[in-house]
């Protein structure tokens, strides 16, 4: 199937183009503004289940400032090709590494030797953020969405023998709850995963449509709060799309929340037009390649690699921004505090009112402005 859908919606000044031999990939991005002996490149990087097509209400509006704007698919999404997409157990390629040497080798190739600022969402806001961790001096500014970083991890070999991951850990915990529950991100590793979000009772389109309703503003009782402690009885307050009850599956989780048809007729910022794009998408490639980062990040020696860099720090400037109807910023408990650690530069905290998960789709305008004014006189 071609991504036909994509090319009809997007506006004239977006680009669809493709880097050819990039880390064993070939990578799709959208474009926006060009190259120019004056211009600055933004790198935009989506999160799960997104593509590079997340930061087209975003593209347009910053390349009118001078901006050059790249927002590829990354590896295992969308357009780009020549990752595993199957459920391998190889997940060397996935590692936050090599996700991060994908970006970095797509803008020398783009003649760029340095990024004058990256910017991340959800599982994207990771890779950004060891971008800048591992090239302090190519990405020069960082700005992170939804979830915080927490910094890398303190692996050691004395670990390895007996590691189980803390969603694992804390799965034990969840079950035994009156209703029992569990973590999404060990669903999300489980085999079956793909299967069940791509075969679902009510459809692939009707899934994606439904996930992002639940995750945004629009479901009303998304009513975020900090947690006290990484204990059951304080996640299993979060909604299910986080902590999942025992004995469903994501597809039945949000097949229970899903939007009426005057909600979905009136969804400006999630049109039934632009939810074909990411249909076509997943249609193509299915969610395995994304579910892989989740099983990336619990891999051992993944871990033991991204350990080595256990004292290191972000040396560049650096904003956090969220909706205020977003879970994603309390989802761990601790992780924030974390995060103003491990940022030298940190310079705040913004969160957009009336947006959840998905903010800069839900309000592109109020990220845009923050972007810039972060950028300014930098």
């Amino acid at each position: 199937m071609k991504l036909n859908y994509q090319n009809e919606i997007l506006p004239s000044e977006i680009k669809i183009k493709v880097a050819k031999n990039i880390n064993g990939l070939d990578i799709k991005y959208l474009e926006a503004g060009k190259k120019s002996k004056n211009s600055e490149l933004i790198v935009l990087l989506h999160g799960f289940p997104e593509i590079g097509f997340s930061w087209r209400k975003v593209l347009k509006e910053l390349s009118h400032h001078n901006f050059h704007i790249i927002s590829p698919d990354q590896r295992g999404f969308g357009g780009t090709t020549g990752a595993d997409f199957t459920f391998t157990d190889n997940l060397s390629s996935y590692n936050h590494l090599n996700l991060v040497k994908d970006i970095y080798l797509l803008c020398k190739s783009l003649g760029y030797e340095k990024v004058k600022c990256i910017v991340g969402h959800d599982s994207g806001a990771a890779v950004a953020s060891w971008a800048s961790l591992l090239y302090p001096n190519f990405f020069m500014n960082l700005v992170i969405m939804s979830a915080p970083f927490p910094g890398p991890p303190n692996f050691t070999d004395i670990d390895r023998s007996n590691y189980i991951s803390d969603t694992d850990l804390i799965d034990k915990e969840l079950e035994k709850l009156d209703k029992p529950r569990k973590h999404y991100q060990s669903y999300f590793r489980s085999k079956n995963a793909n299967e069940d979000m791509m075969n679902s009772e009510q459809g692939l389109k009707s899934f994606i449509r439904g996930y992002y309703h639940y995750k945004s503003a629009d479901w009303t009782n998304n009513d975020p709060f900090n947690l006290p402690s990484w204990s059951a009885a304080d996640l299993s307050k979060m909604p299910t799309y986080y902590i999942m009850n025992k004995y469903q599956n994501m597809a039945e989780t949000v097949n229970e929340f899903m939007p009426n048809k005057n909600q979905i007729s009136s969804c400006t910022w999630l049109t039934e037009d632009e939810i074909k794009v990411y249909e076509e998408n997943y249609t193509n490639t299915t969610f395995q390649g994304g579910l892989n980062w989740y099983r990336s990040s619990v891999d051992i020696n993944n871990l033991l690699k991204l350990s080595k860099f256990k004292l290191s720090k972000i040396l560049v400037p650096c904003i956090f921004i969220a909706g205020n109807k977003d879970w994603g910023r309390y989802q761990k408990p601790g992780s924030i505090e974390k995060m103003k650690l491990i940022m030298e530069k940190f310079e705040g905290i913004n969160i957009i009112n009336d947006a959840g998960h998905w903010v800069q789709q839900e309000r592109p305008t109020q990220v845009i402005n923050l972007i810039l004014g972060f950028l300014e006189n930098k």
